[in-house]
């Protein structure tokens, strides 16, 4: 399986579209069609309600894309987002230099190193930091009092908020605040389809403990994050944890794992799971002038709380589960996105197999029974193979077909997209077989 048959199964089914397209395209930022948006906004609920409703001390919170801007020099973005850019002259081809260079760019003999895209040696000039913040400006000036910047991640948004939202809902450490966002990075080089985006989507939980108890923290958390795929229907051999050496360390992190999944471009991560001490909280203390400290009242004392952070990218969650759920079954001629049905775009499918003799009539009841349970889709064009193949490559895992003996027996064929079985099922019967089936679904 490739990525290329990934993205062309995307466009034909309306999982995702290029951005602009009609205009040529415009560079790594996409657009999510109606079962791509369905199947994004499933994988969002689903980690929202592990975070939000089945943890008790974790609330949510939505903070503005724009912010002031000190908050990205107390963060260290404006002074250290950077990525080492380097040109082929020769080409202009552009590149991050570490991609190139396995090691230190500053040691790097680019004068010995070949341009991949031209094929050139000596072309490729010295690295040089690139800051990855997109700048924009506030008001109808465009001078530097004016500057602003769309966030390049949530969780700052989180931490200079975190005080108010304690306060407000009366929460005693630990407890977490999630977030999910848009986030706006101007990669160097943007690619392997939704997994490296100029636009994109977070969903961070930032965990806030009293020092001490972090290490302990950190453990649960990377234990119950990696449970977390398992709900999604991931392939548990596909991913790994990475931990970050000390020359992958970031500045704020006294220890750092990623979840990594296995993309058909290789092991990449999908996750990362962060212990950033009191380093941000410390730095917007210093920067704003006001204390970011949490009273603990049976205690007696104040301490700036430690930083467990949990921070997925929706997109590159989402292509993960659509890699792992593609299949060509060679023996049946079909591509099947085996996707579980919990997340599924589209629950069922309603068939009747002919458009006459009352078919339809019992095939718009059945959708209305289904519909306050389900996401159910009416589809009677086409023979009823090639409707059911156009579903199992939607990843709809329920097909459900109208026949003459529905009028005489109100019962219809419900049909399993992974194994195609079928099962004579009685219409009242309907939502509670597919539950059933839900439910026990591996």
């Amino acid at each position: 399986m490739s990525m290329e048959k990934i993205v062309s199964l995307c466009k034909r089914r309306g999982f995702v579209f290029q951005s602009s397209e009609i205009y040529g395209g415009f560079g790594a930022v996409y657009d999510y069609g109606p079962l791509g948006i369905a199947l994004k906004n499933n994988i969002s609920q689903l980690w929202w309600r592990a975070m939000t409703q089945l943890h008790e001390n974790i609330v949510g919170l939505d903070s503005g894309i724009l912010m002031h801007p000190k908050i990205w020099e107390a963060s260290g973005h404006l002074g250290a987002f950077n990525d080492p850019l380097v040109d082929c002259k020769q080409c202009k081809a552009r590149y991050r230099a570490d991609e190139l260079f396995d090691g230190n760019p500053e040691d790097g003999k680019w004068d010995e190193i070949q341009c991949p895209k031209c094929g050139t040696t000596g072309n490729l000039t010295e690295p040089r930091q690139f800051n990855l913040m997109f700048k924009t400006h506030i008001g109808p000036v465009e001078e530097e009092a004016n500057i602003a910047y769309l966030r390049p991640e949530t969780a700052q948004g989180i931490y200079v908020n975190y005080l108010l939202t304690q306060n407000a809902m009366r929460l005693k450490v630990p407890f977490g605040i999630a977030q999910i966002g848009k986030a706006f990075r101007n990669e160097i080089v943007a690619r392997n389809f939704i997994f490296r985006t100029r636009e994109f989507e977070q969903m961070e939980m930032q965990y806030f403990v009293k020092p001490g108890t972090d290490d302990q923290s950190m453990a649960d958390w990377k234990a119950e994050r990696l449970d977390f795929y398992n709900q999604l229907g991931v392939d548990a051999k596909k991913l790994r944890f990475h931990e970050h050496g000390e020359g992958e360390l970031a500045h704020y992190a006294k220890e750092a794992w990623d979840i990594e999944f296995e993309f058909p471009f290789g092991w990449s991560e999908i996750e990362g799971i962060h212990n950033r001490t009191d380093f941000d909280l410390r730095r917007h203390q210093e920067f704003s002038g006001k204390k970011m400290e949490i009273f603990d009242q049976p205690n007696n004392e104040r301490f700036l709380p430690y930083i467990i952070e949990t921070s997925a990218g929706l997109n590159r969650m989402m292509l993960a589960v659509l890699s792992d759920a593609y299949w060509e079954d060679e023996e049946n001629n079909r591509v099947v996105m085996k996707l579980h049905p919990r997340i599924a775009p589209v629950t069922a499918v309603v068939c009747p197999l002919v458009k006459k003799d009352g078919l339809p009539e019992i095939g718009r009841n059945v959708m209305d029974i289904l519909k306050p349970h389900f996401k159910v889709i009416y589809d009677q064009q086409g023979s009823i193979g090639k409707r059911y193949y156009r579903q199992d490559e939607a990843g709809t895992p329920y097909g459900i077909t109208i026949d003459h003996q529905s009028v005489e027996d109100q019962t219809v064929t419900l049909r399993h997209r992974d194994s195609q079985q079928q099962n004579r099922i009685a219409i009242d019967q309907l939502v509670k077989a597919i539950n059933d089936s839900m439910e026990n679904y591996s």
